[in-house]
């Protein structure tokens, strides 16, 4: 998980840690103001957007998670584009394209029409109903946080985080992503169905006035709390329980048996990364001011999930990556001596 250009923990000099929580804290009230329930989701999308990071948004239609995508380009004060994934969509439909324009005074002129991506915060809704080609115009974007058409490569807006949604049910006509691109969302948020005590709460806001998001954040706030974020210090026994959490999650001889029996492929060393990154932000929500393992335990499900690929004797038993993961947190002691 590549650094995009520009963050710098020069930034983080000057905001304090207790000024980065409350921020956070409001920018998680102003966005609850429209979504009821969904609070380990929105708390994960709130991570990602503060490193400047990209979610995976998993859940059946209609549990609010483009709502929510608005709600947070609103509340972070963030230019927002949505792009609606379908299989005829170009890679140019995306990134953009070069135009030739008549009429000028030196006569025909090419000149670039930037895509939808040119934005703080993108939603490509229902990624995987997108051609793998197409998919694939935002693996840049993702990774180095430019576009690249023709000879040129353009930056992005910075912060620029991708949130992506997909239906997990719906299957038919989709495009699986693959693994190298579940690889760079730092995590993958599930949206649960409503209780009926929230399900009730929901009709009842939809008859009433719609609720304005307030902005409780900009860019520039957003910069400099990722630079803070990074700067969380860690003992050398917690980022060794992360790389080992990663590590125990590949199959291989030594593995426990619910790895070895259900894993193709585990995490790859962006795995760990987005372990200590995540749990960073968490700390600091948590108004501590070091990494935990508790920490690294809290993000292991979200950072973790979409990282494992898992057999076909898993799908046929039923047996989940979260299951996986939960089980070899369970087991994985924290001193290896």
């Amino acid at each position: 998980m590549a650094e995009h250009p520009g963050t710098s923990n020069d930034a983080a000099v000057d905001l304090d840690p207790d000024d980065f929580r409350t921020t956070c804290l409001a920018i998680e009230r102003s966005v609850r103001s429209v979504m009821i329930g969904q609070e380990a989701a929105v708390r994960g999308t709130l991570i990602c957007l503060v490193l400047g990071a990209h979610a995976l948004l998993e859940g059946v239609p209609g549990l609010g998670k483009t709502s929510m995508a608005r709600a947070f380009a609103r509340a972070v004060g963030a230019g927002y584009s949505r792009i609606q994934f379908t299989p005829d969509l170009m890679p140019a439909d995306i990134t953009g394209t070069i135009v030739l324009l008549e009429g000028g005074s030196h006569g025909p002129q090419l000149e670039f029409q930037p895509g939808p991506v040119f934005a703080g915060l993108v939603l490509a809704d229902e990624i995987n109903r997108a051609s793998p080609r197409t998919q694939s115009a935002l693996l840049e974007a993702m990774q180095e946080g430019t576009v690249t058409v023709g000879r040129t490569t353009r930056d992005l807006p910075r912060p620029f985080s991708v949130l992506a949604t997909q239906n997990p049910v719906e299957m038919q006509g989709t495009y699986p992503l693959p693994e190298a691109q579940l690889d760079r969302f730092l995590l993958k948020v599930e949206f649960d169905y409503p209780s009926a005590n929230q399900l009730t709460e929901i009709v009842t806001t939809t008859l009433a006035d719609p609720v304005d998001v307030a902005a409780a954040a900009d860019p520039a706030q957003l910069l400099r709390m990722g630079a803070l974020a990074r700067t969380v210090p860690a003992a050398a026994h917690v980022r060794d329980y992360a790389s080992r959490l990663v590590i125990a999650l590949q199959p291989d001889d030594g593995s426990a048996p619910i790895v070895r029996d259900n894993v193709r492929l585990g995490p790859s060393p962006r795995g760990a990364q987005a372990l200590t990154l995540a749990g960073n932000v968490t700390a600091l929500l948590d108004g501590r001011h070091n990494l935990s393992l508790e920490d690294v335990r809290t993000v292991a499900r979200p950072a973790l999930r979409h990282r494992l690929v898992l057999n076909f004797d898993a799908e046929r038993t039923g047996v989940t990556a979260d299951r996986i993961i939960d089980e070899v947190v369970a087991t994985l002691p924290e001193d290896p001596r």
